[in-house]
């Protein structure tokens, strides 16, 4: 049974993190349409197919107790909006042909996460694991002092998910509650911005039957792979979803260089050089650990 389990949560975390590996091509598929409006179809459409899986779930019980939790709500309501930002940038990027830039924060995020973990949550961490960070931060200074430029792209993404992460640990919330509660924040907000606004693909009644059914797609892109992820998490050890996470990036910056034709300069390739041997002392530490235990 636990092999069977295991095996499941492989299943899971790999359709999870292929899922947001390819993610960038549904975006380049509705590239017509402005990042800030597609942030407002994921919303929308993530938040009707969440109420759905809440009421089949049968956790409508736990959504309300949040209402007597206005700390829980604070907390989330912060949360929302990181992942806004996240999503938005992250949509920005891949359509203004930085899919480099977005690779490389989904790169930093674990190391970043570590950071977060030791200020706060006292997490104490193996020294080759602090050395892994100290390599990746100053790939980042390599290119602040020899180029004059940082990588603010892959800064914000790698900030706002790994604070994000940091808060859902806080609020310790089921995948599916918890997502529906953010998208619940987000979703006047959306709808005001739809209200207001006169872009030419704002308008379902104009659009195309294929264009609408791509941004309805929006919900599922979304959602799908946070629910998966959610399901290997719960099978499978940790440190194992932590390689895992390297899937995405690492299909994104395939997909830039090849299917998109972005250009690897001395710039980005410094930086990536000092990520990727931050990441690979890293993840040797977590194996090594992991067969101490």
């Amino acid at each position: 049974m636990e092999k069977s389990e295991f095996k499941i949560g492989v299943i899971y975390a790999l359709i999870a993190y292929v899922l947001w590996g390819v993610a960038p091509l549904y975006f380049k598929l509705i590239q017509q349409v402005p990042a800030g409006e597609i942030l407002m179809h994921r919303i929308i459409w993530s938040f009707v197919l969440l109420l759905f899986l809440v009421f089949i779930t049968k956790q409508a019980k736990q959504v309300l107790s949040l209402f007597k939790a206005p700390k829980q709500i604070l907390v989330l309501a912060i949360a929302s909006i990181l992942i806004a930002i996240n999503w938005l940038v992250f949509i920005w990027a891949v359509n203004s042909d930085r899919m480099l830039e977005a690779s490389l924060g989904y790169f930093i995020n674990p190391l970043f996460n570590v950071v977060l973990g030791m200020i706060f949550l006292n997490e104490r961490l193996p020294r080759l694991q602090i050395f892994a960070v100290l390599i990746a931060a100053l790939g980042v200074l390599i290119q602040l002092i020899m180029f004059g430029s940082i990588p603010w792209v892959s800064l914000i993404l790698a900030g706002s998910f790994g604070v994000y992460g940091l808060l859902k640990k806080k609020v310790k919330l089921k995948a599916i509650t918890g997502l529906f509660a953010e998208t619940a924040i987000l979703t006047p907000f959306a709808l005001i911005y739809w209200w207001q606004l006169s872009s030419s693909t704002s308008s379902l009644e104009d659009n195309s039957l294929t264009l609408n059914l791509t941004l309805l797609c929006a919900g599922v892109v979304t959602t799908l792979p946070l629910l998966a992820f959610s399901a290997a998490a719960t099978r499978i050890p940790y440190y194992m979803i932590g390689l895992f996470q390297y899937i995405g990036p690492s299909m994104m910056f395939i997909m830039a260089i090849t299917l998109f034709s972005e250009v690897l300069d001395q710039t980005k390739l410094i930086t990536f050089s000092f990520i990727w041997l931050a990441l690979f002392i890293f993840v040797f530490d977590m194996w090594r650990q992991s067969r101490k235990r």
